[in-house]
């Protein structure tokens, strides 16, 4: 009986090659009863429009058979076969497999025993000349009436369109919509991705083969044609108060989706650009938006004569980054019913834990409201202070509580909504009756409520005011939520004058009070996307990345993570830090969380229930510094997926890659989650991590295992990671830059420094590293590490070697105690230094430096 039939390329999925030479492994799991049967696997294939032949696969293991770094898995017995098969340039490989336990058996293919589609290899091949004549040969019956214009790209090997189409006037402050043909990308695609509406006020992804159907809007589309070639296409918002969206239709084209709240005629802007991959092609549309949007907000003019900041105060400073501190909040973990006891009772109990946090959030439940109506979105804020039955005290006096019992809380933010509260401003509470107010009507909602909200006039003034007082409290930070509501708004007149008005004045006394200790959240709307958050001209701040983390909902689990990897491919381009949200720690998903948070690269807060903690977990996900700060290891570029035409329901591991450190000498991250409802198997290319450069050598170690491989420059194509997951499963894999040495009595020998081991992205700890062979023969490798861990050092020949008699480890000059080095205990090839320990066994002090520097030298000769 076959449990898993898995190839590489994948079955059922793209995979864009470079090479006449299309190379099949195909990994077979059989059950103990079945491993020693004759197995026959039979490869079908069509190149291009070809009949389909058939192929016997060899029964003889290959020596690049795929490496398998996990332990425990309980799988089955595993065969690797393999065959080659040259296919014409610019065509493309359609494949099979069937496959048999003996030759009396009858065959079964794949795509009915297993479900398992056809394959799909498309051979992209990059040339000198143009992508496309023009946009018509682009998009098969492009519609006449639209006007189209060829524009410069930024983005290389990337070309760029502008397609105006228009709308009319806005009548009786009613919104004008117009639907607007466009044409069918490549005349018939292959794969299609989008980020749509996923709800009001979150984007979400969308996948689809050769038949364009979307549930919602989309922002931007991206297809693949046959010949592996991309097409995007990015609706504009916010030129002038047109919205721009993109539509299926149930004939075939694209359709152009607009809203005009002027009142007057108007055009919707849609930009397409092809390329040889879709994320340059998202560049392409991404980076021609920026010139196109109108920033008439001019933050740092409009602050007082005496700001409390000033805009060119901001430097990146890693250590500086108020999101590099672990942060709580306090939403899931307290419950909407919140106090002051309770917020003091989980900071002590964080204390209690030896849990360090830089940054707590007071979430919603902290203000004074109107409870009239049937829910939430009906209540209104009162007042600036906070609710005086759960702090009978005053907000000031809850945070100096904080702060006193926890200095090492360095910042305390507060929620609130963009417009005060869910349901705007009590019209019966001190608000309303020191600023002027007006009346706005949702769409949508319960009988097309209405909400009051502070006028035009006077936003600016309220929100100085609040903030002021909230500094005055002691809050350094705001979490400003539900910004999608000023795009509930049914009137075009107040969505023209007051949108904007809203989030410039946010904006500026959020920068004025705060500086870029703010996060945006459910504020994923095409106007605020172009608007606010594509706009350079402002500090980078952390905004929500997709809808929340729900940990009562076991199937948003694996959503959540998908989404966040998906939305990325857009929301990198924006000026923000895209924050994959919170999440508990004592989860029966916490592992699986913390490894997706740690490959993001964006910021981590822990949403812990009093007493429910992982302290082993969040230490993976942490580390502390000379000063005794925790900080997390933020990859230097962010986590997104490797797979962006993967469908959700498809049978493939998540794969999300980042990077850190230097282009071409830096270190590729692979996170790896099964998002599936069963077991999943997959053969993972190492040349596919991200920033994978051929002509280097690297150390791929599993976080899970502990396990490694090599993969040298003489063929790294060869070297496939086999990796099985179970349903949960997550794994993280990082590809650490190699440098081998020639040693006269050994051979070439390879080393690599780790980073800290004992972290799920330790390798963002290291700030410096390199080897260098001394005269003497002895190897001298320094790592100069952001946080203290267990350091790890890759050395091929480490199993021949004496600890006592070959080595020497220093810290900040100093030797450090033979205790605190050791062999790791899961890999032998792998030093283990105990860094965290050593320093504090030798009490030492950080000094001037935050950082601390580790040299180990050791004698190559004597292996």
């Amino acid at each position: 009986m076959v449990l898993g039939l898995h190839s590489y390329p994948p079955l059922g999925r793209v995979s864009n090659v470079k090479s006449q030479l299309i190379s099949f492994s195909v990994l077979v799991e059989v059950a103990d009863q079945d491993a020693e049967e004759p197995w026959e696997i039979c490869l079908w294939h069509s190149s291009g429009e070809q009949p389909w032949k058939e192929t016997i696969l060899s029964s003889t293991p290959i020596t690049a058979s795929p490496t398998f770094l996990q332990q425990g898995q309980g799988s089955p017995n595993r065969r690797c076969l393999s065959y080659s098969v040259v296919v014409p340039m610019a065509s493309s490989l359609h494949f099979t497999l069937k496959y048999r336990s003996k030759p009396t058996e009858p065959w079964t293919w794949a795509r009915d025993k297993l479900g398992i589609d056809d394959g799909l290899v498309i051979l992209s091949v990059e040339s000198q000349s143009p992508l496309a004549d023009d946009l018509s040969s682009v998009i098969q019956g492009l519609n006449p009436e639209l006007k189209v214009k060829s524009v410069a790209s930024q983005t290389p090997r990337t070309q760029l369109w502008t397609i105006q189409a228009a709308v009319t006037p806005a009548s009786d402050d009613r919104s004008a919509y117009a639907n607007i043909e466009l044409g069918i990308p490549w005349g018939g695609f292959v794969r299609y991705c989008a980020f749509v509406r996923h709800s009001m006020a979150w984007l979400g992804p969308r996948h689809g083969k050769t038949n364009f159907s979307l549930d919602k809007d989309a922002l931007l589309c991206s297809f693949l044609s046959r010949e592996g070639k991309h097409l995007v296409l990015l609706g504009i918002s916010n030129i002038s108060n047109v919205t721009t969206l993109l539509r299926s239709s149930n004939h075939g084209p694209v359709m152009i989706h607009m809203r005009n709240d002027e009142n007057e005629r108007s055009f919707g802007m849609v930009l397409a650009a092809v390329g040889d991959n879709c994320e340059s092609a998202i560049a392409a549309a991404m980076y021609h938006a920026r010139a196109l949007i109108p920033f008439t907000s001019n933050t740092c003019d409009a602050l007082s004569p005496e700001p409390l900041v000033q805009c060119g105060d901001f430097r990146p400073e890693w250590m500086q980054n108020w999101y590099d501190g672990l942060g709580y909040c306090t939403w899931n973990a307290l419950g909407q019913h919140l106090t002051e006891d309770k917020i003091l009772n989980a900071v002590e109990c964080l204390k209690k834990n030896n849990i360090t946090i830089s940054s707590l959030i007071i979430d919603d439940n902290w203000q004074d409201v109107d409870f009239d109506g049937p829910d939430s979105n009906s209540y209104s804020w009162k007042k600036f202070e906070a609710d005086p039955r759960a702090f009978p005290n005053g907000l000031k006096h809850t945070i100096s509580q904080i702060r006193d019992s926890s200095p090492s809380i360095e910042h305390v933010a507060v929620w609130h909504a963009l417009l005060g509260y869910w349901g705007g401003i009590s019209p019966h509470g001190d608000i309303a009756q020191q600023y002027q107010t007006t009346q706005v009507r949702r769409e949508g909602w319960k009988n097309d409520d209405v909400m009051t909200v502070i006028a035009d006039t006077d936003v600016g003034r309220f929100y100085d005011d609040f903030y002021r007082f909230l500094v005055s409290c002691g809050v350094d930070g705001v979490k400003t939520d539900a910004q999608f509501m000023l795009d509930t708004w049914a009137s075009a007149k107040n969505r023209r004058e007051l949108t904007d008005t809203y989030l410039d004045a946010w904006t500026t006394a959020a920068l004025r009070h705060f500086g870029d200790k703010t996060i945006s959240c459910m504020s994923q709307t095409p106007k605020i996307l172009f608007h606010q958050q594509l706009s350079q001209n402002r500090p980078t701040i952390p905004a929500r990345n997709s809808d929340d983390y729900f940990p009562d909902v076991p199937e948003s689990h694996p959503w959540h993570i998908w989404a966040n990897a998906h939305n990325t491919l857009f929301t990198q381009h924006l000026n923000v830090l895209p924050d994959w949200d919170m999440f508990q720690t004592s989860h029966k998903n916490s592992g699986y969380h913390a490894a997706a948070r740690c490959v993001s690269g964006g910021p981590i807060y822990i949403t812990d229930v009093p007493g429910k903690h992982d302290v082993s977990l969040i230490n993976q996900m942490t580390g502390l510094t000379t000063r005794g700060k925790t900080i997390i290891l933020r990859p230097s570029v962010l986590g997104k997926t490797i797979d962006p035409y993967t469908g959700y329901e498809e049978d493939a591991l998540l794969k999300v890659g980042c990077y850190h450190g230097k282009a071409a000498a830096g270190t590729p991250i692979l996170g790896v989650f099964n998002t599936r409802p069963h077991v999943l198997t997959e053969i993972i290319s190492v040349e596919s991590f991200p920033g994978f450069v051929d002509s280097n050598n690297y150390i791929v170690r599993s976080h899970i295992s502990g396990k490694v491989i090599i993969a040298t420059e003489r063929e790294p194509r060869t070297v496939r990671l086999g990796v099985t997951l179970e349903v949960g499963g997550h794994d993280v894999f990082t590809a650490y830059p190699a440098t081998q040495f020639d040693s006269e009595t050994n051979g070439r020998i390879s080393t690599a420094s780790l980073g800290l081991i004992d972290k799920i992205t330790g390798a963002a700890a290291i700030i410096e590293n390199h080897f260098e062979l001394l005269a003497t023969g002895r190897v001298l490798s320094v790592t100069r590490l952001k946080a203290l861990g267990v350091l790890g050092l890759y050395i091929s020949d480490l199993p021949h070697m004496s600890i006592e008699r070959d080595f020497m480890v220093t810290i900040q000059g100093l030797p450090v105690p033979p205790d605190t080095v050791a062999i790791d205990q899961k890999e032998s090839r792998v030093l283990g230094i105990d860094i965290q320990k050593a320093w504090a066994d030798m009490d030492l002090s950080s000094g001037w430096s935050n950082e601390v520097e580790v040299k180990v030298y050791f004698d190559a000769e004597h292996c």
